[in-house]
């Protein structure tokens, strides 16, 4: 019987693998805070009716549309949360340790 080669990896399947690693992929406790909106998390619109965050005003009306169909749907009442907190949150792809 004869040896079993040594498999050859590229530099691009380690890259890739260092990245899957190392990028906040939106799981877990750190995932969680990004997913709730406002001052942690990634939208950037709040419901001004029931405080839903959505990411864009498209998917705030959406949501305006189906959970308050009889109210007037008015964009400029939805709350901005990136302007309220000082810009973007921890998002998602972001390097490096995320514990504390």
């Amino acid at each position: 019987m004869g040896k079993a080669k040594p498999a050859k990896h590229t530099a691009k399947e380690i890259a890739a693998k260092v990245a899957a690693s190392t990028t906040n992929m939106g799981g877990g406790k750190v995932g969680l805070e990004d997913r709730l909106g406002g001052k942690a998390g990634h939208a950037k619109y709040q419901c001004h009716i029931c405080k839903q965050s959505a990411p864009d005003l498209k998917s705030m009306q959406m949501h305006h549309e189906a959970r308050h169909p009889k109210e007037v749907w008015e964009p400029e009442k939805c709350m901005d949360l990136h302007a309220t907190h000082g810009g973007t949150t921890k998002g998602v792809a972001v390097r490096g340790s995320t514990k504390k």
